[in-house]
């Protein structure tokens, strides 16, 4: 084969092959903005983006960390990297240092910056998902299905593309009950609980836990009962995934299997 044949065989691959996708991470950006914030929140009001650099339109992720509204940090998941959408992983103040709803409330504003910004990365605003695991599962769930949070914001929580928490609480939060003296076996379903707020016209909705027996103080059953109020609300959009054999923290690994075959539909 002579030089210029083979010449003309390498740019013609070159065209034709399809480019390689990069990404690039951009970290601790401010989601909050304004001369009223304190320094926790300037410590904590933060997330990160993980971005692909040459696509267009993609879908973006926002990650909630778990930590029972106590503890936990940012960061972007290992199985959601690589995959053609971005991930945001979002920070937000914690309990006892503020109390119900401040951390609802840093969620909203969270994703009302992404909804805002994204289409600055080349992300579409229509493809936008919100998950998280165990407390972060439960912010997912209060500012979609509570519509004022995003509200406040100027975002209906009606665009959001799909809700997908990882064994969140689906009644009054463990933490938040125990702000007031309530033990964590008494159930409380009241505004703060994604039960209050079952509506119809709620995003897609897909409800994941670990084993029923193996999950922490009632974990599956909430979530059942929050599958089956859906559905009698007229909701026709969630689904609940029970992970045999796996108890809360270890049913993450296989629960972004899952994620992942969803944002692939």
């Amino acid at each position: 084969m002579n030089r210029l044949l083979l010449a003309i065989l390498l740019v013609v691959t070159a065209l034709i092959a399809p480019a390689q996708i990069t990404y690039k991470t951009e970290n601790n950006i401010s989601y909050r903005t304004g001369e009223n914030l304190d320094a926790y929140m300037k410590e904590r009001c933060n997330l990160d983006i993980y971005i692909p650099e040459n696509l267009d339109s993609f879908t973006t992720v926002v990650w909630f960390h778990g930590g029972g509204l106590t503890a936990g940090e940012k960061s972007i998941p290992e199985r959601l990297k690589n995959k053609k959408f971005a991930v945001v992983a979002v920070n937000y103040r914690l309990s006892p240092k503020v109390k119900s709803p401040a951390y609802v409330d840093d969620a909203a504003a969270a994703v009302a910056w992404v909804f805002k910004n994204i289409s600055k990365y080349g992300g579409d605003p229509k493809k936008i998902v919100v998950s998280g695991h165990s407390a972060g599962g439960y912010l997912a769930c209060m500012i979609g299905l509570d519509k004022h949070y995003l509200a406040a914001y100027g975002i209906d929580a009606n665009a959001i593309q799909k809700l997908v928490p990882f064994s969140g609480q689906m009644i009054t939060h463990f933490e938040i009950r125990k702000e007031r003296g309530i033990k964590d076996t008494t159930p409380v379903v009241d505004e703060f609980a994604p039960l209050f707020h079952i509506r119809a016209d709620a995003p897609p909705l897909c409800l994941i836990t670990g084993d029923r027996e193996l999950e922490m103080l009632g974990r599956y059953e909430e979530n059942a009962y929050m599958c089956r109020m859906m559905k009698l609300s007229g909701h026709k959009q969630t689904t609940l995934f029970e992970l045999d054999g796996f108890n809360h923290g270890g049913m993450a690994e296989p629960a972004f299997d899952l994620l992942l075959r969803i944002l692939m539909k």
